[in-house]
């Protein structure tokens, strides 16, 4: 294992701490920017450094299918051929291939699918994941599992915790190389009992982190944050702990406060590229007519490249215009916002003031967002 996990401080459940990897440490809470295709979208990576992002997050099934890991083996690893000296995160190509329902078939195996850019047919067994992801060379794999939807009846949900579970063990006999260390995946639904049954059976490979799957997939919010709340302080203390997926700064928030280290999610990217802005004092809608003369910045206490040279009129107007500098500018400043919102979490935390500054975020934010919809569904 070369992932060592440091707990710094705790206020209540809430961690502060530093997880130390082959490419580098890099501080929880943590958000990770996602780069999907190898490229975090509208962002250069040096761009990234400077707002702050010290982890990225890539999707094995997307680099599977294109360029393909012969082409990234020759680079050395996806460091150097997308760029980024930092730690990197892979996830197992599994949410992607599960989301192609009318292109797949599971078994015992793994999962028979049909590629969306080309209809090829391929297998994505647990040894091949692992296989690709040790090709790509990441710091942080992850294990193959099955994430039902979050409507899906109990029983369908346990059969997709056991089957997670017997993938788990298929990964772990996969080899990895030196600097790479597996999580395993914790599943079992909105029921709480499926996720204490999965957490036991997880934790007993002894791996260097785990995650929390299967949340934000069509669940009641108020249902996930119960199951959250109750599971997430149970998982091992001394490893990180990583939440998959789930990223409004709401739920973040939310999140850490249930003891939880580590993020990744779309949202920020996608709202930058639909005209949807975060702010302290909640979301801005930059399509809105309100917004046409506006000669301030999204946010005046912000200090990211977009909020320092430009206004919001004059990103309003990139945007009706269909200028692509309306995303590169509106993404540079949602993840700059992410980032300092981790760095406000971290300092709240080390203080001791983790239940008020949390509140108070929670609070100002229902307020800003008052008749807004950006939870909604975004354009990709």
């Amino acid at each position: 294992m070369s992932l060592a996990f440091s707990l710094l401080s705790r206020d209540g459940p809430a961690r502060r701490g530093q997880v130390t990897t082959a490419h580098g440490d890099f501080q929880t809470p943590a958000f990770m920017p996602v780069g999907t295709q190898g490229s975090v979208k509208g962002v250069l990576p040096e761009q990234l450094r400077e707002l702050g992002a010290e982890i990225v997050l890539s999707n094995t099934y997307h680099l599977y299918l294109r360029p393909g890991t012969e082409v990234i083996e020759r680079f050395g690893g996806l460091h150097r051929f997308m760029n980024w000296n930092g730690p990197i995160l892979t996830d197992s190509g599994g949410f992607q291939v599960f989301s192609l329902a009318p292109l797949r078939k599971l078994t015992e195996e793994g999962v028979r699918f049909q590629s969306h850019i080309d209809g090829s047919m391929h297998l994505l067994s647990p040894e091949k994941s692992i296989e690709v992801q040790a090709a790509l060379g990441a710091d942080i794999v992850m294990a193959l599992d099955e994430c039902p939807p979050g409507e899906a009846d109990r029983s369908t949900v346990e059969r997709a915790l056991e089957l997670t579970l017997r993938w788990l063990e298929r990964c772990r006999q996969t080899p990895l190389r030196g600097h790479q260390n597996l999580f395993g995946i914790i599943q079992g639904g909105m029921h709480a009992d499926l996720r204490a049954r999965s957490l036991a059976r997880t934790v007993e490979f002894d791996l260097p982190g785990y995650a929390l799957g299967g949340f934000s997939v069509g669940e009641d919010k108020a249902v996930m944050r119960r199951v959250m709340a109750e599971i997430a302080p149970r998982m091992p203390v001394d490893r990180p702990r990583y939440l998959m997926g789930v990223g409004t700064p709401e739920d973040l928030v939310f999140a850490i406060g249930c003891g939880l280290d580590i993020f990744d999610c779309v949202f920020p990217t996608r709202a930058g590229r639909n005209g949807v802005l975060f702010s302290w004092a909640g979301r801005l809608h930059i399509r809105r007519n309100q917004y046409r003369l506006a000669t301030g910045p999204i946010d005046e206490s912000c200090g990211c490249y977009t909020c320092r040279n430009y206004s919001l009129a004059y990103l309003r107007h990139l945007d009706k215009a269909r200028e692509i500098n309306a995303s590169v500018l509106c993404t540079i400043h949602n993840l700059h916002f992410y980032q300092d919102l981790m760095r406000a979490c971290r300092k709240a935390i080390e203080e001791g003031e983790w239940s008020e500054f949390s509140a108070r975020r929670l609070e100002r934010w229902a307020e800003g967002n008052s008749g807004e919809n950006g939870d909604g569904q975004l354009e990709d």
